[in-house]
């Protein structure tokens, strides 16, 4: 009977890591192996597909471009949801309900809908094809997000908190970088984590903003056609490499998440 209690976990398990596998697999095969027979590892090892993606600036280029813009997305987002979300949590005022209401609606809204605008006002800016604008375009949908993760947290904080470093001579700015955001820093790290995730997997606004310059790694995989056709191996090789900084940041960020869904808005 114990033995079949951890059957079902075990078998979920292994149908959670089974397409991680097999793109691993596939990574280190070359693209007539993946074509020809079914094999469940590497007939024919390879690290040409990792080579190619390490020698070529096109496809390294593409990673250093992603991390760029999730980076200062990240910041951007986190750094501005603060005061935001302090505001609702702390102050009552007409119409904050509707207002946090239309915050979240921006974050419903498909990317697709902000897209064209989006092209016309930074290529009008110049910034088009720059990290910047990847990063603001994603702002539009993090800080909602961000605001609305970090509010729960912060009404979970007694207003008390607050009193007492005013009667203790503290002044706002002070009292927030000293006092409140160590109060909820699990609020902040499960914050950066959603924020980080969204903007490195959206596909539509990173691909339509940039051309050359700025061009992230999930426009370059999209561009692997051939007169062969689809370089699978590569395709393949480039997936397993993009779920690597999403990997280092649930690794770093694992305690806030787990106080964030038991004591957040998550």
């Amino acid at each position: 009977m114990r033995s079949f209690k951890w059957l079902a976990p075990a078998i979920y398990i292994v149908f959670l890591l089974l397409p991680i596998y097999w793109l691993l697999n596939m990574s280190f095969k070359t693209t007539n192996e993946i074509l020809g027979a079914f094999s469940l590892w590497p007939q024919d090892f390879t690290l040409a597909n990792y080579r190619k993606i390490f020698t070529d600036s096109t496809w390294y280029g593409g990673y250093l471009n992603s991390l760029a813009y999730v980076a200062v997305n990240t910041v951007i987002s986190v750094a501005a949801a603060l005061p935001a979300a302090y505001a609702f949590s702390r102050y009552h005022f007409l119409g904050d309900k509707h207002l946090f209401f239309w915050l979240l609606t921006n974050r419903m809204a498909p990317p697709a809908v902000f897209a064209l605008p989006f092209f016309q006002l930074y290529s009008a800016l110049h910034l088009f094809d720059t990290h910047i604008a990847v990063a603001l375009a994603h702002c539009l949908f993090n800080i909602p997000l961000a605001v609305w993760i970090l509010e729960g947290f912060m009404s979970g904080v007694p207003k008390e908190l607050d009193e007492t470093a005013y009667v203790d001579g503290y002044s706002f700015p002070r009292f927030f970088v000293k006092i409140f955001i160590p109060t909820i820093t699990a609020g902040i790290g499960v914050t950066a984590f959603f924020c980080f995730m969204f903007s490195w997997v959206e596909l539509l606004l990173a691909k339509n903003l940039t051309s050359v310059a700025a061009k992230p790694i999930a426009a370059t995989m999209t561009r692997t056609a051939s007169t062969a056709g689809y370089e699978l191996g590569l395709l393949a090789a480039a997936g397993v490499l993009t779920i690597v900084p999403g990997a280092f940041v649930i690794y770093f960020v694992r305690h806030y998440i787990a106080k964030g869904f038991s004591l957040g808005r998550v």
